[in-house]
């Protein structure tokens, strides 16, 4: 299937966000190529028009650096999350290049910022990111299991490119955390055995199940990590592996 691509211009970049710890949120795009599975974000399709999947289109909202450079002049400061409903590194960033001109226009302000992607592209703007007095770069990684991210997360990066990623941010002396949601089927001791040492801090996250999502678990054999109690001991699991870490559960 491939990916179609519409140019949009958008009324609103800079949104008022209800995430606690955040002020406001930027979407340079409306979609998502990664097409995951279980995606809380499929509810903004249908204010798109587009019959395509979730997965299956990308709008690009064109002019989002100038309505952002003008927002900004009016609204007081705060942070700033970049990708609440969308990946803005997924690959059509690397065309578009609407994130890396907003986080010009947020580092002109010295805004404070939290990236959230599940993209090795964000490494591209490490010389603007360096540059902020307060930011913190989050990437998403739900599993351990190469496998398991090829059924759930079809188009993402790969699980090492991410852990490569978080390890690079790190050791660039970037604040870095791992979102660990929604926690997918994994062994939770050699994930968190692996980025240890790459975070600052960890939020996991329980899966936010959609009747497609259950369908997967149902057809892989998964059942038990739709069971409470079996989720408990894998989040319980996943702490212990960051002891002495800032973990937060959603």
């Amino acid at each position: 299937m491939s990916l179609i691509i519409r140019e949009i211009k958008a009324k609103s970049i800079l949104t008022k966000s209800g995430i606690p710890g955040v002020d406001y949120c930027v979407n340079p795009y409306v979609g998502c190529s990664h097409g995951c599975r279980y995606c809380y974000a499929t509810f903004m399709k249908r204010y798109t028009g587009h019959t395509e999947p979730w997965g299956g289109f990308v709008d690009v909202k064109i002019n989002a650096p100038e309505i952002l450079q003008r927002q900004l002049k009016r609204a007081r400061n705060g942070r700033v999350m970049i990708s609440s409903v969308t990946d803005a590194y997924q690959q059509i960033e690397s065309k578009y290049k609407l994130t890396r001109q907003c986080l010009e226009i947020l580092l002109q302000n010295q805004s404070p910022v939290d990236i959230l992607t599940k993209s090795p592209l964000v490494l591209r703007d490490m010389d603007i990111i360096k540059k902020f007095k307060d930011i913190e770069v989050g990437i998403t990684i739900t599993t351990n299991d190469e496998e398991i991210r090829k059924v759930f997360e079809p188009n993402a990066p790969s699980i090492i490119a991410r852990m490569r990623t978080l390890k690079t941010l790190h050791d660039n002396r970037i604040k870095t955390y791992a979102f660990i949601g929604p926690a997918l089927p994994m062994n939770p001791e050699t994930l968190s055995e692996k980025i240890n040492t790459h975070v600052d801090s960890i939020i996991i996250d329980r899966m936010n199940y959609t009747s497609k999502t259950l369908k997967i678990y149902e057809r892989m054999n998964l059942s038990k990590w739709l069971d409470k109690d079996f989720i408990d001991d894998i989040i319980q699991r996943l702490k212990n592996g960051f002891a002495g870490k800032p973990v937060s559960i959603c």
